[in-house]
């Protein structure tokens, strides 16, 4: 399954680059001036597609394992800040931790905080964590 996933993401992620690229590059052959802004142009949309796929891979996952902590509206994982409570009500944090969430480069080491806490939580019957 992690095989197919891996080869159907580098074709879907090789497509959407040479799509773009060659939607740029056809731009382009009308004048030189527009070289630039075409080529910038088609990788900033390759930019926002990764970025979307991105998003949306999180926020399935966010609400898998919601669903599985049994912690309600798992649904929240598709909110921007409400990823965020949600993250914290998965990991048994106090909810004020979403304050340190808008402090730059604090947040970042409360993320990792956080997510660490999600395995701790969610344990298979074999032992291990399903993450």
């Amino acid at each position: 399954m992690k095989v197919r996933f891996r080869r159907l993401l580098l074709l879907g992620l090789s497509v959407a680059f040479v799509v773009s690229l060659s939607t740029s590059l056809v731009l382009a052959q009308s004048s030189d001036e527009e070289i630039p802004r075409a080529l910038s142009g088609g990788l900033l949309f390759f930019a926002l597609v990764c970025g979307l796929v991105f998003y949306v891979y999180l926020a399935l996952a966010l609400q898998t394992i919601a669903t599985k902590t049994g912690t309600p509206n798992a649904w929240l994982a598709w909110i921007p800040i409400g990823n965020i409570i949600l993250m914290l009500n998965v990991a048994k944090k106090p909810l004020w931790w979403f304050l340190l969430f808008l402090i730059p480069l604090v947040n970042l080491v409360m993320a990792i905080i956080v997510w660490m806490g999600v395995p701790k939580l969610v344990v298979s019957p074999t032992g291990g964590a399903f993450l």
